[in-house]
């Protein structure tokens, strides 16, 4: 394995006073797709959220490393500067706040570099172009009344117009359609292709995105512990064993 871009050492994590995670050791080297596993309730979306720097998530115990740096006194602004992005599984609408205006300003926030307008609204079109996204998108309201997909595809166009070191998609495959899924797997496929140091993480319970999306490593997580780690041929042992095995 590659130097890692992230790292968790023996990580104990909480969401309030209720410990949900437990001697988490986790490496993750740029260019790697590390898929996390397991059923609903084994932590994976507290992992994500921890990870994102979000204040209801606590790490007790242990550190976690990012480009060799401990994050756990970070913002989460500072982890989003320095190169941490995570896709909801359920993005907040924002009623009277244009997806354009927000990712204008997200984009000089992340990057400290103020755009003109102008430029901005090329790059962005461009963007949108090459993940076949209507250009109308960019009118309408942060999220408001957008379709589970339109919502997914969303997280990608901040994905790819943030340029992030490290993703965590959590359940990015939740609630899409087979066409759906589809266009989300080629736009974190179009996002490799700009990046092939990109390091990505998929938090899923479901198979099938990683039918479209090959990893390097598979991790099972269960009641807040990884009970075993392999190559993609665990996929397929899921798909046809399931997590009983591992409750």
């Amino acid at each position: 394995m590659s130097q890692a871009i992230l790292s968790f050492d023996k990580v104990h994590i909480s969401v309030g006073k209720k410990p949900v995670i437990e001697q988490l050791a986790l490496h993750v080297g740029p260019g790697e797709v590390h898929a996390i596993m397991g059923p609903n309730g084994s932590g994976k979306s507290t992992l994500a959220h921890a990870l994102a720097g979000h204040p209801a998530y606590t790490i007790q115990e242990g550190d976690v490393l990012f480009e060799g740096q401990s994050i756990l006194t970070w913002s989460a602004d500072k982890r989003a500067r320095a190169g941490i992005f995570l896709a909801f599984q359920q993005p907040p609408s924002i009623p009277g706040l244009s997806v354009f205006t927000f990712l204008h300003e997200a984009h000089a926030a992340v990057t400290g570099q103020r755009v003109s307008v102008t430029d901005f609204e090329r790059r962005l079109r461009e963007t949108m172009a090459e993940l076949s996204i209507d250009p109308a998108f960019v009118y309408r309201d942060l999220n408001d009344g957008f379709s589970g997909g339109e919502k997914k595809r969303f997280e990608l166009l901040q994905m790819v117009l943030l340029e992030p070191k490290l993703v965590i998609l959590d359940e990015i495959d939740s609630g899409l359609d087979i066409d759906a899924l589809k266009l989300v797997a080629n736009g974190i496929k179009h996002a490799q292709q700009k990046n092939p140091n990109l390091a990505l993480v998929i938090i899923t319970h479901y198979q099938r995105i990683l039918h479209y999306l090959t990893p390097d490593y598979v991790h099972i997580l269960c009641k807040g512990r990884i009970v075993r780690s392999g190559d993609a041929t665990l996929v397929d042992e899921l798909e046809k064993q399931g997590y009983d095995d591992y409750r």
